[in-house]
């Protein structure tokens, strides 16, 4: 199985070093010296990691051939992907690959269905769950503790205790307006 890891940044210095992205939770895991990674487009690839570092916050590489800035720069937005045993799991007890999370029924604490998940949203602040309903419509759902309760991979689903108006439009108001008015 293949997961993408970083996308390639500009060129740093003149020595053949570039910023990359990360897109992955484990870069010392993944982009550490010797790796080897498929890209996209693949005709760029494969890219061997030489050397790794961190500088001002940001991760550089340097990839095997590449000696100077114009072959580092000729690198610019190729994606880094590494391949990945299907078995594997992440180190931390509740964390999930993206894709042991796709195709993973959706149901209430109540068991009402609610939809099949399509998609990861990585953002800034939380991830989402992108859940394509019986009806065809998506829905978002935060991939928070207080919102997805249980994840259970031997019964290929998630659980779900979505505040009110998440998932249907019954939305309760936190204070009743006056009614005096």
């Amino acid at each position: 199985m293949q997961l993408v890891v970083a996308r390639i940044g500009r060129a740093h210095g003149i020595k053949g070093e570039v910023t990359v992205e990360v897109r992955t939770d484990e870069p010392e895991l993944r982009l550490a010296p010797g790796a080897v990674l498929h890209t996209d487009p693949a005709s760029a690839g494969p890219l061997t990691i030489e050397t790794g570092r961190v500088h001002s916050g940001r991760l550089l590489l340097r990839f095997e051939g590449v000696r100077d800035r114009t072959a580092a720069e000729a690198l610019r937005n190729i994606v880094l992907i590494a391949e990945v045993d299907p078995e594997e799991l992440p180190e931390e007890e509740d964390e999930y690959y993206d894709h042991q999370l796709i195709d993973l029924d959706v149901v209430t604490k109540d068991d009402e269905e609610v939809g099949r998940i399509t998609e990861i949203s990585h953002l800034p602040s939380q991830d989402l769950f992108i859940v394509e309903r019986p009806d065809g419509s998506e829905v978002m759902i935060p991939f928070v503790e207080e919102i997805v309760t249980e994840i259970d991979l031997k019964e290929q689903r998630a659980v779900i205790d979505p505040p009110p108006g998440l998932i249907d439009d019954r939305a309760e108001t936190a204070s009743p307006k006056d009614e005096h008015a």
